[in-house]
């Protein structure tokens, strides 16, 4: 028997009997669809296993020979698990990820075929994909795209019930070689954090041989019936409710936060988390969010590059499963108004080739010279480029959630907890700082133990806090690729601990011993930089008002937001860590614009259909009903009509009728205007500070109509049906 046919014998019949017994042990199925490591090592020669993971380990050129044996290996194992067709499986400037199918067979004449997957097939391909946005860097004349084989992220197979497809992550570049993807500057700035992570290292650690960014990217969404999410327009289109009068309960009660999970949505989530398993997702939590119909699942940390991919198949397989259940799985950031958002918390860390955490301040902090260095580079890092992290995490979306009192608001602050603020602050006066010795809390119950306080409180506030031995990055939205703020993060500290290190070795110049020249360091940048570290309530008007003092920047809309892409700043720092070159700077610029104005544009056309074919209709039909009662009272009472609040909710209804229709009007105009406009970032201006303040008005008469209209006249699922039916 093959190496493969044992591997998928023996993986075959304990998931069987795991099934037959009753019992699904996660143990027995975890990473089977996956092509990792350890199956990579049964398949695999040895010495191409040893050639393989040398590359993969320090980021050096596979082999062709090394090629060709992994892909054999991988069309057997592939091929002996159903599957009938590869991709290349990459992640364009959408946010989505996108794969070209292509079968194993090979003609070999005689009418037969063979399945096959050569090296070069599997190092690289020419998907073409010229639709795709470039921002610039293509042309319909210079349409050429490659996709190209990225080692250090494993093939999956992506098994539906129509089939099974082996998908291969991959980066995706033009003919000259630019990022047409958000994979390869990823890739790129994981690199640049390595090399100048280990620079500031070789003070503290000799052993490092690598350090690598970790990511725990915790998902928050919604789910709804299916058929309520296939009769409303707007939630099939945009992704959000553009009308919806609020529910007479919401979340008031916070009834639904970590409550018991219904039975429908437990076997929606058991049945998604099993696909997960099979694909090598560590997913650990999941439970009930604050909104209702709200709920988060959230992973074990990981390598970045691996991290970033786990999550873009999480959202893929949240969305299919929930069909399977008819269920909608809502990805968007605000999909209803009036109830929490949803964001994708990104735990992020960074750790060594060993697993030593590097953010992990140890029990005296005050005495960890290298998590101190590494943490005040951190904060300067946000501190000199909030703008920019801020444009990392816009989105049209992203707009309605941020500062909305259940997500950080637009201004990037840093909390940093009473225990490490007083060390630097202790530290920046020149004083010995004592630190403070683990606290044990007492609940007064004699039969409870103690509980090991930790050294931070937990700011739900912040958008970028600090929780003890990672910084959690709240502000991402829950449909976000992280590719995209996590690049930006680990440049911009990438880029700040190169500068730390120039810092340190002046101060060894002027022969200080390391310690004193180290806490020199970290004194001038913690006091250059604390200003953007806020510990209180980042929703007061009082921080908005104290942030601009300190020079915080506030940009609540994404095209102004985006314009931090194309600072002078950005683009020498990108450019000199090689992350992005400034063609590649500029082409994310424009695509990001380009995104946010059709996004605008779409919900705007909707709005107008709705409008006029829904809930007008629907209100004049109500209209005639009171007027038409109001007649036959009328001759029934010889002209004398007694009914002044019937006359009054018909002159209430005509009201709001006519402003419907002139709101709906002047929306119709704006995007009329809309249309003699050409460039991408005149458009998103346009959509943003034109059209979108349009949609307020309207909606909040649709809402007044809504509560007045009777159910039957009201064509679409209303809130209090879609946030509390499932």
């Amino acid at each position: 028997m093959s190496h493969t046919s044992r591997l998928e014998s023996s993986s075959a019949k304990l998931l069987n009997n795991a099934r037959s017994s009753g019992v699904s042990k996660i143990s027995d199925y975890f990473g089977c669809n996956v092509f990792g490591a350890e199956t990579m090592k049964l398949l695999l020669p040895k010495e191409i296993y040893r050639k393989l993971q040398d590359s993969i380990q320090n980021g050096k050129k596979v082999d062709i020979d090394v090629a060709n044996a992994v892909a054999l290996a991988m069309k057997k194992w592939a091929v002996s698990k159903g599957a009938t067709h590869y991709c290349h499986w990459f992640q364009p400037m959408t946010g989505v990820t996108a794969e070209k199918h292509d079968s194993f067979i090979d003609p070999v004449g005689n009418g037969k075929v063979l399945e096959s997957l050569l090296g070069k097939q599997l190092v690289q391909q020419e998907p073409d994909a010229s639709s795709f946005p470039s921002g610039g860097l293509r042309s319909t004349f210079e349409a050429r795209g490659y996709t190209a084989w990225d080692p250090t992220s494993p093939a999956f197979l992506m098994d539906v019930p129509g089939g099974a497809t082996l998908c291969i992550p991959t980066i995706f570049v033009s003919y000259r070689g630019e990022s047409l993807d958000t994979k390869t500057p990823l890739l790129r700035s994981i690199d640049v954090l390595n090399r100048a992570a280990l620079g500031i290292l070789k003070y503290f650690d000799q052993t490092a041989i690598r350090v690598h960014s970790t990511l725990g990217a915790e998902q928050e969404y919604f789910l709804i019936d299916r058929g309520y999410y296939e009769d409303r327009s707007d939630l099939l289109l945009t992704g959000r409710t553009l009308f919806g009068a609020p529910s007479p309960k919401g979340q008031q009660l916070e009834d639904q936060y970590f409550g018991s999970i219904r039975e429908r949505v437990f076997e929606f989530m058991t049945d998604a988390e099993s696909e997960l398993y099979k694909l090598g997702v560590p997913l650990k939590t999941r439970h009930n969010e604050v909104a209702p119909n709200q709920f988060e699942c959230a992973p074990v940390f990981e390598e970045t590059n691996v991290a970033v991919d786990h999550n873009q198949m999480v959202m893929d397989v949240l969305k299919r499963v929930a069909a399977r259940h008819d269920l909608a799985c809502l990805l968007y950031e605000k999909p209803f108004a009036g109830v929490n958002g949803s964001g994708k918390h990104c735990n992020w860390s960074l750790a060594t080739d060993s697993g030593k955490n590097i953010l992990s301040p140890g029990d005296t902090p005050h005495e960890n010279l290298q998590f101190l260095t590494f943490l005040v580079s951190i904060i300067k890092a946000i501190k000199e480029h909030s703008a920019l992290l801020r444009a990392s995490i816009a989105s049209s979306g992203n707009d309605h959630r941020l500062g909305a009192n259940e997500a950080p608001p637009a201004i990037m602050s840093v909390f940093l907890g009473e225990q490490l603020t007083s060390v630097l602050e202790d530290i920046e006066k020149g004083v010995t700082s004592k630190g403070t010795e683990a606290e044990w809390m007492s609940f007064g119950i004699d039969h409870l133990p103690a509980v090991l306080r930790d050294n931070t409180d937990r700011n739900r506030t912040s958008p970028f806090a600090f929780t003890g031995n990672k910084f959690e990055f709240r502000a991402v939205g829950s449909a976000f690729n992280n590719a995209v703020p996590l690049t930006v993060l680990n440049s911009i500290v990438a880029f700040q601990l190169v500068e730390t290190k120039k810092e340190i070795e002046a101060q060894l110049k002027l022969k200080k011993p390391l310690k004193a020249a180290v806490l020199e360091v970290i004194r001038k940048t913690y006091k250059e930089s604390k200003g953007v570290c806020f510990e209180g309530n980042n929703y007061s008007p009082e921080w908005a008002k104290e942030a601009a003092k300190r020079g915080l920047p506030n940009i609540t809309s994404t095209p102004y937001a985006l314009e931090a892409w194309r600072s002078k700043k950005s683009v020498e720092i990108f450019g000199a860590l090689k992350v992005l070159s400034e063609s590649e700077v500029e082409s994310r610029y424009h695509v990001l614009q380009d995104k946010y104005w059709k996004e605008i544009d779409i919900e705007a056309r909707v709005m107008v259909e709705m409008a006029q074919t829904q809930f007008i209709p629907a209100a004049i039909e109500y209209q005639t009903q009171l007027a038409n009662s109001l007649s036959k009272l009328g001759k029934l009472e010889d002209g004398k009509i007694a009914a002044p609040f019937q006359k009054e909710l018909l002159k209430k209804t005509s009201s709001l009728l006519e402003r419907a229709l002139g709101e709906t009007e002047s929306l119709k105009k704006s995007l009329e205007k809309a249309s003699t406009l050409s460039d991408a970032k005149e458009l998103a201006y346009f959509y943003c500070d034109e059209v979108k303040p349009l949609f307020i008005p309207l909606r909040q008469t649709v809402d007044e109509l809504e509560g007045l209209v009777p159910d039957y006249l009201w064509s679409v699922p209303k809130y209090r049906e879609m946030l509390f039916i499932i």
